[in-house]
């Protein structure tokens, strides 16, 4: 037992050599980029809408709270549970999960054990045969000591990779919070387009009828009746074009729930909207925070720059250690009699490998500052985004509140040319006219309903809205 505890010294100082000697860590430690970032995110943008940068954003919101539909709510949950995409980008996280494990058990000794037991018949020179047989019970243990830190940029980097698709996932679930939302007011406003073609379509049947007794009592010409059918039979062509929109939408909006088409339950009234006086946005600064589209490519600029560890380091020798020890003997009875150690240290590395690790580690740097220009684009396209989405929600308000007097100035213009029509102050076609800018009028703020939603969604999504750890 007395070579055990050798073995056991022998262990305990490589131990100590091996911590000393493994805290040298070579190499560029990361440093986040400067970024230049403007001073507020709605900086000359036009509209009536007041905007505020205050600490709480529209964004903190979860987004079951933003949305108040609850048909819109059971699609989501869904889509967040069935889309594919998600499973995938979620099996992704796993995989890396199970990887960044991998390359931590790297820094510590890999053990292992042996056990056989053999038996081998010699006879050298024919005539003297001699049997060898022979028992052992090992355990072996090596070690590569992480000198200038090669092993530690390896963790580093698998730990970014893993860090980087998780803020990818979170990246893609705003994505498709945003598409399901969108599709789903789309969705909406066919139904409301339906709705108001049929609605017309009624009226113009009664205008056909009334057209026809005026032009059979004599009041009125033929011209006049035959424009009545005219304008009933362009408003019928309208109904199987948005029927046919309809299940189309309703079958990409399965689609991205993970279904196959179906009809999709809804809440007509979830397209009335009401436009806020003011809205917050949050500061620029919090904006890097929320969207994590811009903490997935800070996590790859991580990477990268690890790849830089790992490369550079490549260069260097590498010192692995090995250990075995047991029992070892060709008689089963005195086994335990045989103890038995190996112990053994290596240095390896590059003499002459015609530039190949140097040419290694110049094409990690390359990548490094491609992945920083990556990273500089991203965070210019996230501020691209929430200024273009405020824009585009300021405006749309705008534009809802002239078209919601359009559509009170049309109908009145309308209800005005009826009277008279039947009082035989106006003709026919003066009635048909405002009749053509009552349905335009609605068809607009119904559009224009459907904008508002969207341009919410948008903004939303572009704010970093749409993802929290408790809908994870």
């Amino acid at each position: 037992m007395k070579l055990n505890g050798y073995l056991f010294r022998y262990l305990m100082v490589s131990a100590a050599v091996a911590c000393c000697l493994s805290s040298c860590k070579l190499g560029q430690k990361y440093v986040s980029p400067e970024i230049d970032l403007p001073q507020e995110l709605y900086e000359g943008v036009p509209g009536s809408l007041a905007l505020s940068d205050d600490t709480i954003t529209v964004a903190d919101l979860s987004w079951w709270e933003v949305y108040s539909d609850t048909a819109l709510h059971a699609l989501i949950a869904r889509t967040l549970e069935h889309n594919k995409d998600l499973l995938m980008a979620r099996a992704r996280i796993q995989e890396l999960a199970a990887l960044k494990r991998v390359s931590t058990s790297q820094l510590f000794p890999q053990v292992g054990g042996e056990a056989y037991a053999q038996k081998e018949g010699l006879n050298y020179g024919g005539d003297n045969f001699k049997p060898d047989p022979e028992y052992g019970i090992k355990v072996s243990a090596t070690w590569e000591l992480d000198l200038w830190g090669n092993i530690r940029w390896a963790r580093d980097k698998s730990v970014a990779e893993y860090l980087s698709a998780v803020e990818s996932r979170r990246a893609l679930q705003i994505s498709l919070v945003a598409q399901v939302a969108t599709s789903y007011f789309q969705l909406l406003a066919l139904d409301t387009e339906l709705d108001i073609v049929r609605r017309t379509l009624h009226a113009r049947e009664e205008g056909v009828r009334l057209a026809k007794l005026r032009f059979e009592g004599g009041l009125t010409s033929e011209m006049a009746y035959q424009q009545a059918r005219v304008e009933y039979a362009r408003t019928a062509t309208l109904i199987p074009t948005l029927e046919r929109s309809i299940a189309i939408k309703e079958s990409d909006i399965a689609f991205i729930a993970g279904d196959y088409p179906r009809h999709i339950a809804r809440n007509i009234s979830s397209i009335d909207t009401v436009m806020p006086s003011t809205l917050p946005v949050g500061l620029p600064s919090e904006l890097l925070q929320r969207r994590p589209d811009v903490r997935a490519a800070e996590q790859s600029l991580r990477a990268a720059n690890a790849a830089v560890g790992v490369a550079y380091t490549n260069r260097f020798p590498r010192l692995a250690l090995t250990a075995r020890g047991g029992f070892e003997n060709d008689e089963l009875a005195d086994f335990l009699k045989s103890p038995m150690y190996f112990f053994s240290g290596a240095i390896t590395g590059p003499i002459f490998d015609a530039g190949n690790r140097q040419a290694a580690y110049r094409a990690k740097q390359a990548a490094y500052e491609r992945e920083t220009l990556n990273y500089e684009k991203t965070v210019l396209a996230a501020f691209k985004d929430a200024h273009d989405a405020i824009v585009n929600y300021s405006k749309t308000s705008d534009i809802y509140k002239s078209r919601l007097e359009l559509l009170r100035a049309a109908k009145t213009a309308t209800d005005l040319a009826q009277l008279q029509y039947i009082n035989g102050v106006i003709g026919y076609l003066d009635v048909l006219d405002a009749q053509r800018s009552y349905f335009d009028a609605q068809i607009s703020f119904s559009n224009a309903n459907r904008d508002a939603c969207i341009a919410f969604v948008d903004l939303y999504a572009a704010l970093g809205g749409g993802w929290s750890p408790a809908s994870e």
